[in-house]
C-alpha cells in the first residue's frame, strides 16, 4: 500500500479540501436559470432520463429568486449551523456553462461579489464548453478557487445514448483536455449501474476517465427518481434494470478504487435522494455510514487505491 495516506486506503478529497482554505468552507448550491442542450431542442428534448433536479436542489435554490437572493438565503440557512464560515457558489442545476459568455460572466461575477463567497464550483456537460468560455474561467481561477465538474456519467456511448445524454465519451475527453493547464480544478462524475452497463464496462470506464487529467472523481449509485423518464421505464419493466444491493455496490466501489489512477481524489461514493423522490434502491444509509462500511470492506479485501492500476486492458 502507498504511504501517501496512512489513515485511509484512498485519496480522500473532503480531507484534502480542508487544507485548501484557512477557514471552514461550504458549497452553497445555486440555480443559475440554465438549461441543457438535450432539453431545449438543440440536441434533444426531455433531458437525461434519470434527472429530476428537484430531488437534489435545496429549498433555497430557486432560479426565480435570483443569484444574490439564493446566496443570502443559503448563508442564513448555514449560519445557524456554523459560525464565521466562507462559501463556494455551487452552480449545480442543469448545465452551468450553457449560455453566451456575457451571460456567464454576469452570473459568475454576481456570485463572486456576494459576501463570504471565496470561489466557484461549476457543474456542466462536457459538450457545453469551448475555448472562449474556458479562457474566461481560467482568468477567474487566477483570482479564486474554481472547479468545473463535468457530468460524464458513463464512458459507454451506447449507455449514454440510452439515457438521452446526447454527447459521447469523446466529448468528455476533449472537454477535460481543453480545461487542463488553465489553473481550473477538474472534477468528473460517474453513475454506477446505469441500464445497459455491465460491471466490466463500468470498471473500464472509470479507468479510462481516471487516465484523463481529472483531479477529483465523484461516484454514486443509480437511483430511480420519481417524475423522470427512467422511473416510467423502471415501473413498466423492472427486469431491464440491475439495481445493486448495498453489499454488491460496496464491492463495485472497491473494484473501482483498486483500478483507478492512484493520485486522483475521491469526493463521493454514494447519494441518497429525499424519501419523497426515491423509488429504488432504498438502502437507508447516509454518506458517512457508507464511508465507514467502505473502509471496512477495503480492509477486509486488503484493497487500496491504485493497487491494480494498469492491470485492466481497455
Amino acid at each position: 500500500m502507498s504511504d501517501t495516506d496512512i489513515r485511509k486506503r484512498y485519496r480522500d478529497y473532503p480531507a484534502f479540501f480542508k487544507t485548501l482554505f484557512r477557514e471552514r468552507v461550504q458549497k452553497l448550491s445555486i440555480d443559475g436559470g440554465f438549461t441543457c442542450p438535450n432539453r431545449d431542442g438543440v440536441k434533444g428534448t426531455g433531458g437525461c432520463t434519470f434527472c429530476n433536479n428537484k430531488s437534489f436542489n435545496p429549498d433555497y435554490c430557486r432560479a426565480s429568486s435570483g443569484i444574490r437572493e439564493q446566496i443570502e438565503e443559503g448563508r442564513r440557512f448555514f449560519a445557524g449551523k456554523y459560525q464565521g464560515q466562507k462559501y463556494l457558489a455551487y452552480f449545480q442545476a442543469y448545465s452551468n456553462t450553457y449560455a453566451p459568455l456575457e451571460v456567464l460572466r454576469r452570473k459568475y461575477e454576481e456570485a463572486l461579489a456576494c459576501p463570504d463567497i471565496v470561489g466557484l464550483v461549476i457543474g456542466t456537460r462536457p459538450d457545453a464548453v469551448n475555448e472562449e468560455i474556458l479562457d474566461y474561467v481560467g482568468e477567474l481561477a487566477r483570482r479564486c478557487h474554481v472547479c468545473i465538474e463535468y457530468g460524464v456519467e458513463s464512458a459507454n456511448d451506447a449507455v449514454l445514448d440510452r439515457i438521452n445524454r446526447r454527447h459521447s465519451f469523446e466529448d468528455a475527453e476533449r472537454a477535460i483536455r481543453m480545461t487542463a493547464g488553465r489553473g481550473i480544478h477538474i472534477g468528473a462524475h460517474l453513475i454506477l449501474g446505469l441500464p445497459g452497463e455491465s460491471r466490466q464496462s463500468m470498471l473500464s470506464g472509470a479507468v479510462r476517465l481516471s487516465e484523463l487529467p481529472v483531479d477529483v472523481l465523484k461516484l454514486h449509485q443509480l437511483q430511480i427518481i420519481r417524475e423522470t423518464a427512467m422511473a416510467d421505464e423502471y415501473l413498466s419493466n423492472p427486469a431491464a434494470f440491475r439495481l445493486y444491493t448495498l453489499d454488491e455496490y460496496l464491492d463495485v466501489v472497491v473494484d473501482v478504487i483498486e483500478h483507478i489512477r492512484p493520485d486522483i481524489y475521491l469526493e463521493r461514493f454514494v447519494n441518497q435522494a429525499p424519501e419523497e423522490y426515491l423509488i429504488a434502491p432504498r438502502w437507508g444509509i447516509k454518506n458517512f455510514e457508507f464511508v465507514a462500511k467502505l473502509e471496512k470492506r477495503l480492509r477486509e479485501r486488503d484493497g487500496w487505491q491504485g493497487k491494480k492500476y494498469g492491470e485492466l486492458k481497455i
